[in-house]
């Protein structure tokens, strides 16, 4: 078998998730290293952070492949006095190279709500917002359960199938609802909010649901006759994270074996304190 490089890797994860699915705004691709370097490890995470990095290093890794990336806006420099010019420095310093895929591996089929979806449990059916040229592509993912099930089994489902997270799975519905259909978007997903309503799904599971959007849609609930979503709400790292396992099948395939590919499981998520209020607050007219 010849000897794999960064390039090779590279080619199979653009067949995969290819470049030109990517939003324009994005910044996908190869951000440091060689491609024609030799690669017998690789680590596969959602975020290039120093926990991460560090990972990759203490496992002698030649090439991290990241979901995020890690120079989204532009740049007029990398000083390594700068957290992510440091974290360029210690790349290019250790010989590793860094390799992303953002809303190219959103929009790709399989991507990464595919990945999701499967954790949960579903079977997909389509995208949720499909792309106009191909209607195969798009961002989320609309899928079934085997059977219906209580939207509080759901939630505790979808915790479940997640890493866990300080700030846990919250969800947003009648507890005893049945759900069946369900719409999934890894990464901030409020902004398909009216697209998952229009498909008719019995909930929908996606991070960062902001408060208005949330709230106006649970308004939105009780005021019209024709059921809408219930929500799930996750962090943003845990919905991303069953991409890192389908990008390290991509490698795994393209390498036949002779690469080591490793998924981080170094939770990247922000949050660390969570913490329950004791507080009540007495309706207005109600005895203090």
């Amino acid at each position: 078998m010849p000897t794999v490089t960064v390039r090779d890797v590279i080619d199979a994860l653009d067949a995969a998730y290819p470049p030109e699915l990517a939003e324009s705004w994005d910044a996908v691709g190869l951000v440091c290293g060689d491609p024609a370097e030799p690669v017998t490890r690789v680590l596969v995470c959602v975020d290039v952070v120093e926990a991460t990095v560090d990972e990759a290093l203490e496992r002698g890794a030649q090439l991290i492949v990241a979901h995020h990336p890690l120079l989204l806006r532009g740049v007029h420099g990398v000083a390594a006095d700068t957290s992510k010019g440091r974290t360029v420095h210690r790349l290019i310093r250790a010989g590793a190279a860094l390799f992303c895929a953002h809303t190219n591996a959103d929009a790709a089929n399989p991507g990464v709500s595919d990945a999701l979806a499967r954790a949960i449990g579903l079977t997909v059916r389509r995208p949720l917002s499909p792309r106009a040229d191909d209607a195969a592509t798009g961002i989320g993912r609309i899928g079934e359960l085997p059977e219906p099930e209580p939207f509080a089994t759901f939630v505790r489902r979808v915790a479940a199938a997640l890493p866990a997270t300080v700030p846990g799975v919250h969800g947003a519905g009648d507890p005893e609802r049945p759900i069946h259909t369900v719409a999934v978007s890894g990464g901030s997903g409020d902004g398909y909010l009216a697209a998952a309503t229009a498909a008719g799904v019995d909930a929908y599971v996606t991070a960062d649901l902001r408060h208005h959007p949330a709230s106006e849609h649970v308004e939105l609930a009780a005021s019209v006759a024709t059921p809408v979503p219930a929500l799930v709400s996750v962090t943003h790292w845990a919905s991303e994270w069953p991409w890192c396992g389908q990008a390290a099948d991509v490698i795994r395939a393209a390498a036949a074996g002779t690469v080591d590919v490793h998924v981080s499981h170094r939770r990247t998520d922000p949050w660390t304190i969570t913490a329950t209020s004791m507080n009540s607050i007495a309706e207005e007219g109600s005895p203090k």
